[in-house]
């Protein structure tokens, strides 16, 4: 017998999930969204016959519900299915958000259902059958034993990897992904700027920096943070650091306090690779405060 799922919220996110579900054999039981026509479209793509604007009546008879609704509606779109008697005995309830633990399901007594977080660590920007967004990706999971098998179980089926998180540590994991993805850009940015200034034409900044950029990842990769990290901080040039920061503070004035941070935190970096002697780290912190 098919496993039976149901999908409340149809957005890019909700909308992948279910058609990928269906194909691979999962049995679409309905979707419910708060633009009725955005569940009626994923249920005719995925040939179910239920389509509603209360959960209640997609996620009753499912051995899965996934909640993939915007991150301040998960915790009520639960209560409010619950109090409708809306899931079966013993479903498997996971939502889909970055930044939210499974414990934002707040699980009355009297209900016997599993509950967890299955994240998709990628971005979604459109829906199509015709390409698996989920194949070798990585999805970050947490939650009660139970909804962590079956998430587990959903990655690999989705061929994405999987890997466990502490429920506690949610927002931090999250952070992370932040920094790594959302940051990156905005630091790209700075060095853009930066490289503008000197005379590069914007439409090239990136021919001339996109190989360093590439190379640094590659370096990441291969032989982690610590060896990963060239430039004057690790060798100790502490003049060259402080004619960034002369240049940087009388030509784009704007990024010399992050220029510090960021300089702050590539020497702790150096330190702990032991690369610099105690004399020059002192220097090095002295120009960068």
């Amino acid at each position: 017998m098919k496993i039976s799922f149901a999908v409340v919220g149809c957005g890019k996110l909700g909308s992948a999930l279910a058609g990928q579900l269906a194909d691979i054999g999962y049995q679409p039981e309905g979707f419910s969204s708060r633009t009725l026509a955005s569940a009626e479209h994923v249920a005719r793509m995925t040939g179910a016959n239920r389509f509603e604007a209360d959960p209640w009546k997609v996620t009753a008879s499912a051995d899965i519900v996934f909640i993939t609704t915007p991150d301040d509606a998960i915790g009520r779109t639960f209560k409010d299915i619950a109090e409708k008697n809306g899931f079966k005995e013993q479903a498997i309830v996971l939502h889909c958000s970055g930044s939210l633990p499974s414990t934002i399901f707040s699980v009355p007594e009297s209900l016997s259902v599993s509950t967890g977080s299955m994240h998709p660590l990628q971005s979604f920007a459109t829906v199509t059958r015709d390409v698996n967004p989920f194949a070798g990706i990585n999805i970050a999971v947490e939650g009660d034993p139970r909804a962590v098998e079956k998430a587990t179980e959903i990655a690999k089926g989705l061929q994405a990897n999987s890997f466990t998180i502490k429920t506690d540590a949610k927002t931090l994991y999250h952070a992370s992904a932040v920094v790594a993805s959302n940051f990156f850009v905005t630091l790209q940015g700075m060095a853009f700027k930066l490289i503008e200034a000197s005379g590069i034409p914007p439409e090239e900044a990136y021919t001339v920096l996109g190989p360093l950029i590439e190379g640094t990842l590659s370096n990441i990769e291969k032989a982690g943070i610590a060896n990963a990290l060239t430039g004057p901080i690790v060798r100790g040039d502490v003049e060259t650091v402080n004619e960034h920061i002369r240049e940087i503070a009388e030509k784009a004035s704007e990024f010399t306090h992050l220029y510090k941070t960021l300089g702050l935190y590539t020497l702790k970096v150096a330190e702990e690779r032991g690369a610099l002697s105690e004399a020059i780290s002192k220097q090095m912190r002295g120009i960068l405060t």
